[in-house]
């Protein structure tokens, strides 16, 4: 698929595309024309990238632990030095941190909401 079809399928401007590719996080191969055409596994790909951003994980993370989310999950993992897992562990632990506090804001708009219905005034039948 050219970069237009992955970015309307991922919601993903051309211009990330282009740097998650300058970057190595994806590969395109090249028409004869010179358009770029992206294997259809690079959609699921450019949504984890796009997940593990937010979540916070720079891109030079996100490009060694890449391979540790294809399928089949084969991990190879030789190269992690004690920086590296350090890193990921510090990042794992903001990531439950964030997942702790989205949780704890749910639960508070689900209650205030389930209080607000509870008091407001039934809507008049038509």
């Amino acid at each position: 698929m050219r970069i237009g079809e992955l970015s309307e399928r991922t919601g993903t401007p051309r211009r990330l595309l282009r740097y998650y590719e300058e970057q190595g996080l994806i590969a395109a191969d090249r028409c004869p024309n010179g358009y770029r055409d992206y294997d259809e596994r690079f959609v699921d790909r450019v949504l984890q990238i796009r997940g593990l951003l937010d979540a916070g994980l720079p891109t030079r993370i996100i490009k060694q632990i890449l391979p540790c989310l294809d399928k089949p999950r084969v991990i190879h993992f030789q190269d992690a030095t004690p920086e590296m897992l350090a890193t990921l562990e510090d990042q794992l632990a903001r990531m439950s941190a964030r997942v702790e506090c989205l949780a704890r804001n749910r639960d508070a708009i689900a209650a205030y909401l389930e209080a607000v219905r509870a008091t407001r005034a039934p809507e008049p039948e038509a």
